[in-house]
């Protein structure tokens, strides 16, 4: 037939059987080439027609590693993270998390000892009790003085009123004198000094006496 076909031109038709003249060379490609390649650059270089294997062959090669590190499974996170970069609490081996140790709180401050002020001196006395001297002009009276306070007395005076009784027992004037209080007092302590009060003895005439009677004091 294809002889029948070729013979429309001048000179009468021919077909060509075996290899023509030049012997058994390679001969280049007429025709459009697809390249298919091999398994280990299978889906990085491969155009989009090229053919596809179906069924058993394609399910085995999807499961067989390819050796290119973007198809390679995730490395498993390393023990105590949660994914990655994230800390995971440790566990018991019945599975039961154990928190982290609460950070000792700080300790608190011991309360500071404060000294109680000093109470102030309280100096407090009683009434004079006077004794006759050889002479009617002068007595000796003694005072009580009592400390109750916190701090000793460290000055002070006594001021003694001394009243001039007649001879029917009127009194016809009074003189004051005063003293220096023995100090210190103190604090706590009970004295109880003897002084020798006089008037002028003109003051005092025959068949007249003199009575200590007031005390006044000051003290610091």
């Amino acid at each position: 037939m294809l002889a029948a076909c070729a013979g429309g031109g001048p000179g009468g038709g021919y077909t060509a059987v075996g290899a023509g003249p030049g012997g058994p060379t390679a001969a280049a490609p007429s025709g459009s080439v697809i390249l298919v390649p091999l398994d280990g650059d299978k889906g990085r270089d491969a155009p989009r027609d090229a053919p596809r294997r179906t069924g058993s062959a394609a399910r085995t090669e999807e499961s067989t590693p390819s050796g290119d590190p973007r198809s390679a499974p995730p490395a498993p996170a390393p023990s105590g993270e949660d994914g990655p970069g994230t800390p995971r609490p440790h566990g018991s081996p019945d599975g039961r998390t154990t928190p982290p140790a609460a950070s000792p709180s700080p300790a608190a401050p011991a309360p500071s000892r404060t000294t109680a002020p000093t109470a102030p001196a309280d100096l407090s006395w009683g009434e004079p009790v006077s004794e006759d001297t050889d002479k009617r002009w002068c007595q000796k009276v003694t005072v009580a003085f009592r400390n109750s306070g916190g701090t000793a007395v460290r000055s002070g005076s006594v001021t003694f009123g001394t009243h001039i009784i007649g001879a029917l027992g009127i009194d016809w004037g009074t003189v004051g004198s005063t003293v220096e209080l023995p100090v210190p007092v103190a604090p706590g302590a009970h004295r109880s000094p003897t002084w020798t009060v006089c008037v002028d003895a003109w003051r005092v005439p025959l068949g007249m006496h003199v009575e200590t009677r007031d005390v006044s004091v000051r003290w610091e």
